[in-house]
């Protein structure tokens, strides 16, 4: 089997593990929540609304500071959505597996052992070259 059929098998095994299939699971509930989805357009809306205001050559400092508080309260409000707390729950966890993954095989292309590298604690390797970045 060479290298890239062997990545599309991982990615298989990848889709069919509990912590995809968790993120996969909440992406559907966000998906069917008209609310949250409401709530998401309705802050992509005033985003752009905000955006437009600030590129104006005679700004509306109220109108702005308005805007951004109802661009604050509804980002909180989506934020705070049940279905949305699962979703960034459950992409935290697969994102901590692929970091995972990915440290091993930085490891492995640095020349370590893969039957026998481990990941130190805290995820770090120490070095660099096998970083997924920071948390």
């Amino acid at each position: 089997m060479d290298l890239i059929q062997m990545a599309r098998e991982m990615g298989k095994a990848l889709q069919a593990s509990p912590e995809y299939q968790r993120v996969d699971a909440a992406r559907r509930a966000n998906d069917e929540d008209a609310s949250l989805q409401d709530g998401i357009g309705r802050f992509n809306l005033l985003r752009l609304e905000m955006n437009q205001e600030m590129q104006k050559e005679n700004k509306d400092e109220k109108k702005l500071q308005s805007l951004n508080e109802e661009l604050q309260q509804v980002y909180t409000d989506v934020m705070g959505n049940p279905n949305m707390m699962e979703y960034n729950i459950a992409k935290q966890e697969l994102d901590e597996v692929v970091q995972k993954v990915n440290a091993i095989l930085g490891m492995c292309l640095n020349g370590e052992d893969p039957d026998t590298c481990e990941i130190p604690e805290g995820g770090c390797t120490g070095s660099c070259a096998t970083c997924g970045g920071c948390h």
